[in-house]
């Protein structure tokens, strides 16, 4: 009786393990691989990443998707901007259509006052070129900034 060459007895237990190792982590890749645009908002379980109040109305929501591919939700659009000004590296913001149901990313989104919103910022998300006279998110951060420091003594 002949026995199988030593070489032979590992390749295939080897060839297996290659195998699984490899369709495991090509698996976890795509599970931790960051969303490639706006994710579904857990509302009403989910709380602001900045004011920590839950995030509830949809016409005010906001997702930001950091450079690790963290995603943090926003209750108000002035939160996601004044958050936006402190997180350095790549990040996406998008924020929920005040009279949709479409995302905006923050390079076609434009913000009308209004009278309420969440956190009392007063701003909605609207179409970049829409009709009035909406504002940049720039114009919207510098206003939010300059409030805040009216309010410091």
């Amino acid at each position: 009786m002949t026995t199988p060459e030593p070489r032979r007895r590992w390749l295939l237990p080897t060839l297996l393990a290659l195998g699984i190792v490899g369709t495991l982590g090509a698996g976890l890749w795509r599970v931790a691989a960051p969303p490639a645009g706006p994710v579904a908002v857990p509302y009403d379980r989910v709380a602001c990443a900045r004011c920590r109040m839950l995030v509830s109305d949809p016409r005010f929501a906001a997702q930001l998707h950091d450079a690790t591919g963290t995603v943090h939700f926003f209750d108000d659009p002035g939160c996601a901007l004044l958050q936006r000004g402190e997180v350095s590296g790549d990040a996406r913001l998008y924020f929920h259509a005040a009279g949709g149901s479409r995302w905006l990313p923050e390079s076609e989104v434009a913000f009308e006052r209004v009278a309420e919103s969440p956190m009392a910022y007063g701003f909605a998300a609207v179409p970049r070129g829409g009709p009035g006279d909406p504002l940049s998110p720039a114009q919207v951060l510098a206003l939010l900034e300059a409030a805040r420091e009216g309010a410091q003594p």
